[in-house]
């Protein structure tokens, strides 16, 4: 049982419940859970309290619709935010609670119909590893992005959705050089926001209210003689342009773009009015990442998929495939899942690829190049993982598009 539905019971009828331990409550619970966020949203009838378990919401708790201002209230004193305010969105930071086990807080309060909406982005720092080999990668993949991350100047790139693992692993690549170089080399990053404080690293954060945006920040940053520069994520072609300029001119700069497939990160930049001579000389290698949830090694049995699925599988594989499934116990809070993998595709910048790219070939062509060139698909490295019974079948195709073959 849960800490907050301990708590709960011990009071009679939800009266006498105090606030404060009830949020701690719902805290601990998250954090025991290893959950990234937790959500509070009212619904039609109740608040519902829901968790993030590696990537997937799962509900937690359903409170009393009467606590919503409460709770709301005891976040925003957390946050250090206005409480008396309602009507508009509110951003907070909640300092790391020795109580929480050092956990810091993102608060982010958002007005609905029905009322306040609380999403919490929890940062445990026992339950982060900024260890590249840690991150599940495949060893192929592993050692080709060190040989990039070690090179003494381009732009690498990492691209994929909103909680796919992208900070996580530009982190892990920073702290690999300053294990490697220590104090020997200067290391700056540009971020909005800063998610975790690195060792030995010049950590500026994005603040629009005082117009400090990453171009601004970047051209500053320049003047400050770095060797590696780390750009939260590129936006504008602005941010762009200096971007690629840094990889021109001796500098290893790191960032993240929004792109549906790695080969699509050449057109979203030209689409920024950089030129293609320009991307075919700085851009050393593109990243695409996703997570998928491991099966539990506590309730995973064999299955078979449905035959509509089967036929997504090359002939030659179906005899040998080894399909596992979580059945849901108590050590994976039944989801049938236990942490996650993180599966790549790692695009690097060759001879041929940069013809392409000179003659404008479209995305679609890209991709080709660069499978030509030995990159192995997204899609491919995901299958892999199914037909060995680390994954089921149906977590790749939630994650990885089929379109992305």
């Amino acid at each position: 049982m849960s800490e907050t539905l301990r708590y709960l019971q011990s009071e009679s009828a939800g009266s006498g419940i105090e606030i404060g331990a009830l949020v701690k409550y719902l805290l601990l619970d998250a954090i025991k859970a290893k959950a990234s966020d937790i959500h509070i949203e009212p619904w039609e009838s109740t608040l519902v309290v829901r968790i993030r378990l590696n990537g997937v919401l799962t509900e937690l708790v359903h409170l009393p619709l009467e606590l919503m201002e409460k709770i709301s209230g005891r976040f925003k004193v957390l946050g250090n935010l206005v409480t008396y305010q309602t009507g508009l969105p509110q951003e907070g930071h909640a300092p790391a609670d020795p109580e929480l086990g050092g956990c810091e807080q993102r608060i982010s309060i958002f007005p609905t119909v029905r009322g306040e909406k609380i999403v919490v982005r929890i940062f445990d720092p026992s339950n982060r590893s900024f260890d590249l080999g840690a991150l599940g990668f495949d060893d192929d993949i592993l050692q080709q992005f060190v040989k990039l991350i070690t090179k003494p100047s381009g732009l690498i790139l990492l691209t994929g959705p909103t909680g796919s693992g992208k900070t996580t692993a530009i982190y892990s690549a920073l702290y690999t050089l300053v294990q490697r170089a220590g104090s020997t080399m200067s290391i700056a990053t540009v971020e909005d926001p800063v998610e975790f404080s690195l060792p030995m690293v010049a950590q500026a954060q994005v603040n629009l209210a005082q117009e400090f945006t990453y171009p601004r920040a970047l051209r500053s940053l320049m003047r400050q003689d770095p060797q590696v520069i780390m750009v939260g994520e590129i936006r504008d072609p602005e941010t762009a342009a200096i971007a690629v300029q840094a990889g021109l001119t001796g500098h290893l700069v790191i960032s993240t773009i929004h792109s549906g497939s790695t080969a699509g990160v050449f057109a979203r930049l030209m689409n920024m009015d950089i030129e293609p001579f320009l991307l075919s000389s700085s851009v050393t290698g593109v990243l695409g990442l996703r997570l998928i949830r491991k099966n539990c090694p506590y309730c995973a049995q064999p299955y078979e998929p449905e035959p509509g699925l089967m036929k997504l599988i090359p002939s030659v594989d179906r005899e040998t495939a080894e399909f596992r499934r979580g059945g849901g116990c108590e050590q994976c809070l039944d989801t049938g899942f236990s942490g996650r993998y993180s599966v790549g595709e790692l695009l690097t910048v060759t001879q041929p690829f940069r013809d392409a790219i000179l003659e404008k070939m479209p995305t679609r062509t890209l991709q080709q190049v660069a499978v030509d060139s030995g990159m192995e698909t997204m899609w491919s490295r995901g299958l892999r993982r199914a037909l060995t019974g680390q994954t089921p079948l149906e977590e790749i195709l939630r994650v990885i598009s089929v379109d992305e073959l």
